[in-house]
């Protein structure tokens, strides 16, 4: 999901893993430290039955453990191995980025969502 200006993707993660879920059967998510929150949490084992998350715990006051059951629960069970896997998505977006460029030319709203979907389309035929 794309928006508008320098700023953080927390915000989107609800509704962008909602989306995932309506057309993959999703088992494990795995995200960064930006994503630890409760809510993020609750949202994936409660409403969308994914049965396992790998997201780092964002360390907020020193020493105090995580608050939440689910931020709890992975503060005890986080596997370092499978969040490693990362790589392979930040490695499909750094090349994109390299050669498309990182940030859009167009000004009008109408023109830089269809240039983001020309690059979505590009990068695609890229991988073909």
């Amino acid at each position: 999901m794309a928006t508008r200006g320098p700023s953080n993707d927390s915000p989107q993660f609800p509704e962008t893993v909602r989306q995932a879920c309506r057309n993959v059967c999703v088992d494990r998510l795995l995200a960064g430290a930006a994503y630890d929150a409760e809510h993020n949490r609750r949202l994936r084992r409660e409403e969308l039955g994914i049965r396992s998350t790998v997201i780092p715990i964002n360390e907020r006051e020193a020493n105090a453990p995580p608050c939440g059951h689910y931020r709890a629960q992975m503060a005890r069970r986080f596997h370092r191995r499978l969040y490693g896997q990362r790589w392979q998505v930040e490695s499909a977006i750094s090349p994109n980025k390299r050669r498309l460029g990182s940030v859009l030319r167009s000004r009008a709203t109408e023109t830089q969502t269809q240039e983001g979907l020309m690059r979505v389309l590009t990068h695609n035929l890229m991988i073909l």
